[in-house]
């Protein structure tokens, strides 16, 4: 296709993202922020030196993470215009570097080592014209003292949480909360100039508009624009506004078989379905690691019994749901041959809200990214799904059925 094909489609998602810019009041137009370009890292003796131009000086500060070992730069926002390929790049002891929103009024620019390193110096220069050039100079050093390093700056990191929409008094529509995978500076897969983040928005906020238009839901996006959200969070904003159903929207690659294609459904578990599934779920936990954070496992305040009842009540009604929603999709998009599987998502660990996980297709499939980015495929399929919540909804009200108590 197909990378000319795909940089066309990258166009069509342009409107969904400027949409999703606009609700989110907290982060400055993207015309206020300073802009960095001009990208370079290099090898400079024995160090490596990563420098970016800035349209003005800002602070910055550095400092190194294990467990994947990387050096971490925080910035404020930064409107990045930095050519993509730069941060493919490796130099010396760097394999490269990545970079994007963190937080509506943070940045981050993630340097991945190859070997142990330590942060020499980080520098803003003033340069003539109001600009400003920083400056990161890495030094190598041993594992010893690399860990030593990385355990002071884990100590001192308060990780980011953002606030939680509480549910509105009086309010008795089902809330449902519709989760975009990954943001900011995490971008999933991506396939020539086209990013899963992207793809999973604009899923997202079309899946949002169709719910709204019934009035008979309230909906929570755990993300409207182009912002990290840590796994944690992702549930937390599940939990705190006691939704009745939870969907995160993901969409798959596998360079090595552009032939596989397909919309699945995912419930959580703690046994993979079967391997495939195991591989997704461990990259998709990998997330907050890309992001720059601990990826530790987060622990539930629900304590022994009460919690494993509620787990296994929920994953009663997450399974009842994902077998509408394959059933429903079924009807109008191609499906994988294996519709329906289940692992260890971090982000389905919800012990009382019913969470699925939704992979729309493969972007390394030249059909499935074709369809992944056009309008008509996303009206179609978020269809589908709207249909299968309402008939999950209407099961659960059914008189005699199981599954009448609330979710």
């Amino acid at each position: 296709m197909p990378a000319l094909r795909l940089l066309a489609c990258a166009a069509l998602l342009l409107s969904s993202l400027s949409l999703a810019a606009a609700n989110s009041p907290a982060r400055p137009a993207a015309t206020d922020l300073p802009v960095a370009t001009d990208a370079r890292l290099e090898v400079n003796g024995e160090n490596v030196r990563l420098t970016m131009a800035l349209s003005r000086p800002v602070s910055a500060s550095a400092t190194v993470m294990a467990g994947p070992d990387r050096v971490i730069v925080e910035l404020p926002s930064i409107n990045f215009q930095v050519d993509p390929k730069q941060g493919r790049k490796s130099a010396g002891f760097v394999s490269g570097f990545r970079y994007g929103l963190f937080m509506a009024d943070r940045s981050r620019i993630i340097l991945d080592l190859a070997q142990p390193a330590a942060v020499a110096s980080v520098s803003v220069k003033p340069v003539r014209g109001g600009f400003g050039e920083l400056v990161v100079e890495l030094k190598r050093t041993s594992r010893e003292e690399f860990a030593a390093l990385a355990r002071e700056a884990t100590a001192k990191t308060q990780l980011p949480s953002i606030p939680v929409e509480r549910k509105a008094e009086g309010d008795s529509r089902r809330i449902v909360v519709i989760d975009p995978g990954h943001g900011g500076i995490d971008p999933g897969t991506q396939v020539a100039a086209i990013a899963e983040k992207a793809v999973v928005l604009a899923f997202g906020l079309k899946l949002k508009e169709q719910l709204e238009a019934q009035g008979r839901y309230r909906v929570i996006m755990t993300r409207s624009d182009d912002t990290f959200i840590s796994l944690n969070d992702r549930v937390r904003i599940a939990r705190g506004v006691e939704a009745s159903l939870f969907i995160s929207i993901h969409a798959d690659s596998l360079a090595q078989a552009q032939d596989v294609r397909g919309a699945t459904v995912y419930t959580g578990s703690e046994r993979a379905s079967d391997a495939e599934a195991a591989r997704l779920a461990a990259k998709e936990n990998q997330a907050d690691a890309v992001a720059g954070l601990d990826s530790s496992e987060d622990v539930h305040d629900v304590a022994g019994i009460l919690m494993d009842l509620a787990k296994r009540e929920t994953r009663s009604f997450s399974t009842i749901f994902a077998r509408n929603l394959v059933e429903r999709l079924g009807g109008s998009v191609k499906m994988h041959k294996v519709p329906l599987r289940s692992a260890g998502f971090r982000v389905l660990t919800a012990p009382d809200v019913p969470s699925v996980l939704i992979e729309l297709g493969y972007m390394s499939s030249p059909k499935d990214a074709e369809l992944l980015n056009s309008e008509g495929w996303r009206t179609q399929a978020s269809a589908a799904v709207q249909q299968a919540i309402d008939q999950y909804f209407e099961r659960l009200q059914s008189p005699g059925k199981a599954a009448q108590s609330k979710p």
